[in-house]
């Protein structure tokens, strides 16, 4: 996979401006980073998947997860801005022209932003499914009423990508037919009082909430695809949101081993390096080896996926992999820091919560455990 290390230098770049003091006093107070978002927007990153023809930077998925591995990197959070990143696929690959034209260009500007990702609900979960929020066509809109959940950024966002049942699960051909895909002008749902946002406050500062849709009317011009086949425009998102988050954790991964490695060289006791010891140089040395093995798995998806084959099995395993590699090397820092691991200043406890997330979030371990027994070993369905 292309290194893009002349986008991984400026990223740094722009990273340096947002230090560690800067994400501690917005994580002591739960505040969005808009500044940094900002920057983001103006140096053009955030358009990066958008193709030249609407104003963006036209890059593959790889320039994308280089991006957000850089950031993560640099111990800033990605995770306020990368669902503008695997979100804008759906509208890029299955959205009409008329979508295209009238909302990525001046999303690639930064206009509007793109980051709310409706699909989690209170009683289905990662269940889609079973999901519950229903749009009922009526004359030239929906009406949506319902409920989600985990929607992150909202907000933060001028437009949803929504996953809402189109058709009674009864009725549906088939048990991924009848769930449909709209695009959500928020901002005009929020005035008409029919979308309300309640935020939830996690362990981590990540912008997540929770959604209510009250006779939310969408015109019929904003479904994406064809009405009944959300499911199979959702799941090819999925691939790259994956693909994107375990490149984060890949990041992270890097700067909890650089800033552990470095600590071990420096602090002296009882006259000698710490890092001169076994037990601490081999969690060190093992979190590496752990994160390069997660590394390649991450790279081979991405190709799979830019070459427009199926990289659900990739995606899902480098996923896991990625998350689990970031958390062992977290793990590794703090143990090698001591009781300074646990201090604010240190910056390490933060990035510590914030990598835990990815164990469970998008998609939990044990999840991809299943897809990974029934669709790549042929074991039987899971319950």
């Amino acid at each position: 996979m292309q290194d893009y290390s002349d986008i991984r230098e400026e990223v740094a770049k722009l990273c340096a401006q947002f230090p560690g003091p800067y994400w501690q006093a917005k994580d002591k107070v739960r505040e969005y980073p808009s500044e940094f978002v900002a920057a983001l927007g103006e140096a053009g990153y955030l358009a990066a998947l958008i193709p030249e023809e609407y104003g963006g930077a036209g890059l593959p998925l790889s320039a994308a997860a280089a991006i957000l591995e850089e950031i993560q990197r640099q111990g800033c959070n990605g995770g306020a801005v990368h669902a503008q990143m695997y979100v804008m696929g759906t509208v890029l690959r299955h959205g009409s022209e008329e979508q295209k034209a009238r909302y990525l260009p001046r999303v690639a500007t930064g206009e509007l932003r793109l980051q709310a990702f409706g699909v989690t609900e209170p009683t289905s979960g990662t269940d889609t499914l079973s999901l519950k929020t229903v749009a009922k066509r009526d004359g030239d809109h929906y009406v949506v009423n319902g409920q989600k959940l985990w929607t992150s950024r909202a907000e933060h966002s001028d437009l949803m990508i929504l996953l809402a049942r189109t058709t009674p699960r009864e009725e549906a051909a088939s048990r991924t037919e009848g769930l449909s895909v709209f695009l959500v002008d928020m901002k005009e749902a929020l005035a008409a009082g029919t979308l309300s946002i309640r935020p939830i406050d996690t362990m981590m500062n990540h912008a997540t909430t929770e959604i209510f849709f009250d006779n939310m009317r969408i015109p019929a011009a904003n479904l994406i695809g064809e009405e009944g086949k959300g499911f199979r425009y959702i799941l090819s998102g999925m691939n790259a949101e994956r693909l994107l988050i375990a490149a984060e954790c890949i990041g992270d991964a890097k700067w909890f081993i650089e800033k552990a490695s470095s600590y071990a060289k420096e602090r002296v006791l009882f006259g000698r390096p710490i890092g001169q010891n076994q037990g601490v140089q081999f969690p060190i040395a093992r979190a590496y080896a752990q994160m390069r093995a997660a590394e390649l798995l991450v790279h081979d998806g991405i190709a799979k996926y830019e070459a427009g084959n199926n990289a659900g099995a990739e995606a899902n395993m480098a996923k896991m992999l990625a998350a689990e590699a970031s958390w062992a090397a977290g793990e590794a820092c703090i143990q090698t820091h001591g009781g300074f691991g646990f201090a604010a200043e240190y910056d390490i406890e933060r990035k510590f919560r914030e990598t835990r997330l990815y164990q469970v979030a998008p998609i939990s371990t044990n999840m991809i455990l299943s897809y990974v027994a029934e669709h790549v070993l042929g074991m039987p369905r899971s319950y």
